[in-house]
């Protein structure tokens, strides 16, 4: 039996070291691992979707994706055929912001962020992660959070907040935290619910996804 190939997509200006612990069985899966690159001027989703695709040589992929990364392989998936797309942390819809992102994408409040002021790691972690977010792990979402170039951040977080779906895709697997202060658990349907799970639980929860993606990569749980 040949393998799955499995393409991870990870988040805002987040580098694919965000998926270090996860571990899949090698026999049936073969991870690959996209990262950002820069967009061109004033390019949409959909044309950065495409070019993103042009990354994938399996036919047929699972594409996992989290948070903004998690919005990416949706619009992804609109362009190849796909064998599952699975989301953690993330969205499936415009309609699971909660009301201070969808004020922001309204009124275009983002594009008064000082992005260049995010390359300071302490202020990029706090507005990738919340504020809740302990001085000692700093050091280690540095090492995670590797793309600070203020063209890409602007791109990013403007193509967030002004993101056009507004109805889900059912058919993708969505994995949540009860916890997660980027988009709060009330705001989302039809997920499967992590207890205790924030917005970076692709770090923390790892163990949980070993053991439980390639059960819904495999249909063996819904």
């Amino acid at each position: 039996m040949s393998k799955i190939p499995i393409y991870f997509m990870p988040g805002l200006a987040a580098s694919s070291t965000i998926f270090e612990n996860i571990a899949l069985p090698k026999d049936q899966f073969e991870m690959y691992f996209l990262e950002w690159f820069l967009p061109n001027d004033k390019e949409s989703i959909e044309s950065y979707a495409l070019r993103m695709t042009e990354k994938i040589s399996q036919e047929n992929p699972v594409l996992i994706g989290v948070s903004f990364g998690g919005i990416l392989v949706q619009e992804m998936a609109k362009l190849i055929k796909t064998r599952k797309v699975i989301i953690i942390s993330s969205v499936k819809s415009n309609e699971e912001f909660p009301p201070r992102l969808k004020i922001a994408g309204m009124t275009k409040a983002y594009k008064l962020l000082p992005t260049q002021l995010l390359s300071n790691i302490e202020l990029l972690v706090k507005y990738a992660f919340g504020n809740n977010i302990v001085a000692k792990r700093l050091k280690l979402y540095e090492k995670y959070l590797s793309v600070r170039d203020k063209k890409y951040l602007d791109w990013a977080i403007e193509n967030v907040l002004t993101w056009s779906q507004k109805k889900a895709d059912a058919n993708v697997v969505h994995i949540h935290g009860d916890a997660d202060e980027v988009f709060p658990i009330k705001h989302i349907q039809n997920s499967i619910v992590i207890k205790g799970g924030t917005h970076i639980m692709i770090i923390n929860k790892f163990k949980w996804l070993n053991e439980n993606l390639p059960k819904l990569i495999l249909n063996e749980i819904q």
